[in-house]
């Protein structure tokens, strides 16, 4: 929803309803992953993408059909064995696209939403996509990492509390499917992860008949770029580009300045494992977040290394050198007390081979390395490769 927002937001504003297609689930080669969103406007208009084109029109004509009718629709679109002409993904992927009419009346709690998403707070949308009760359909409850208390961001236009902004005037439609769906959310939220959950029609962990779309809307996932060199220029580039919040740290302030890293969110003049230990503490580092050590100098880097690798999960660390210098450095890093076990969470040299020889090559093939290790890629060329191009945690759809 998160490239939809602004354009859902002026029609919500402006008391228009609105077709919202969402991607809720995807099986082989989908190009599209969970959350993706299409908008059917007002006046015809078409907003974002669900497919990269294959079953937009189709998606258009059902989101159309959905704001007349009011009663939201779980849509499966895939190649059809029996009709070649059937709408489909010439991919050969599936996807599921749950789409529902959105307005002032269907779902009053989008503003204080949109307002969580735009202020970087962490906030998760559930929504009933499958119930063998169709009322249930289109039910959702908004969740926050925990209960919320009375933030000054969350009142009404009068000042009073404003308990719909919570998520606490809803419900999917038990207290125990509540309670169920606000417990795994918040675990997803937690991680940045937006998942199709599944349980018996009351909520029932163990059963089945009820689907839940939970997309979760959390702060940028992190990336740390450890000393102020040009290739960490060139790293804080696609990092943005890729979507985090890119931090470069550096103890030598006149090289760690803003205007060396204009693409960075911020440039902090620190030691790197001083900052990184602080920023440990104050309870900023995720599983999602990237560490990139790129001084290759022992006196910075060993030190930082220490503190990344006794850190019980994040999603990458790497760290910039030779083949000499990543042999020294593991010498050091020993002599320092770290386990193979640790040492092991550590990738270095740095990034995939890709022949790289200038600073933006390189980058890329540190990217490269990051998104393998976040979808299971295997970093071949895939004109070599068969089967499934795209990587998913779930086996294909029946």
């Amino acid at each position: 929803m998160r490239e939809v927002l602004q354009e859902l937001m002026t029609w919500w504003e402006a008391g228009e309803a609105v077709g919202v297609g969402t991607v809720v689930g995807t099986w082989r080669s989908a190009p599209r992953q969970p959350g993706a969103s299409m908008l059917v406007g007002p006046r015809g208009q078409a907003v974002g993408s669900v497919s990269g084109g294959c079953v937009e029109g189709a998606v258009y004509e059902l989101g159309q059909e959905v704001v007349a009718s009011g009663s939201p629709v779980l849509q499966r679109y895939g190649i059809s064995d029996d009709d070649a002409f059937a709408v489909g993904l010439t991919c050969g992927g599936i996807l599921d696209v749950f789409v529902e009419k959105v307005s002032r009346e269907t779902f009053p709690e989008l503003g204080a939403v949109a307002a969580d998403i735009e202020a970087g707070r962490p906030v998760a949308v559930a929504t009933v996509i499958e119930h063998p009760d169709p009322a249930w359909l289109g039910r959702r409850i908004v969740v926050h990492p925990e209960p919320v208390d009375d933030e000054a961001t969350r009142v009404s236009g009068d000042g009073e509390a404003n308990p719909a902004a919570y998520g606490l005037s809803m419900s999917l439609g038990s207290e125990r499917a509540d309670a169920a769906v606000r417990d795994d959310a918040r675990g997803l939220l937690a991680q940045g992860r937006t998942a199709t959950l599944g349980y018996g029609p009351d909520g029932e962990r163990r059963g089945e008949g009820m689907r839940v779309f939970v997309q979760s809307h959390a702060p940028k996932p992190r990336m740390l770029v450890f000393g102020a060199i040009d290739f960490a220029a060139a790293v804080a580039r696609v990092g943005s580009f890729l979507g985090y919040y890119v931090t470069v740290c550096d103890a030598r302030p006149v090289f760690a300045t803003a205007s060396r890293f204009p693409e960075a969110d911020e440039v902090i003049v620190r030691w790197p494992h001083d900052y990184l230990t602080e920023e440990v503490e104050g309870g900023r580092i995720d599983p999602r977040t990237v560490i990139a050590v790129l001084t290759h100098d022992p006196k910075f880097d060993v030190p930082v290394l220490e503190v990344a690798l006794r850190l019980p999960e994040v999603a990458y660390i790497g760290a910039m050198g030779s083949r000499r210098t990543h042999e020294d450095r593991l010498r050091r890093l020993r002599e320092a007390g770290m386990t193979e076990e640790e040492l092991a969470r550590m990738s270095s040299p740095i990034g995939l081979d890709l022949g790289a020889r200038t600073p933006e090559e390189t980058a890329i093939s540190i990217a490269a390395e990051i998104i393998a290790l976040r979808w299971g890629g295997r970093g071949d060329r895939l004109s070599g490769l068969e089967g499934p191009i795209h990587h998913h945690e779930h086996e294909p759809a029946p």
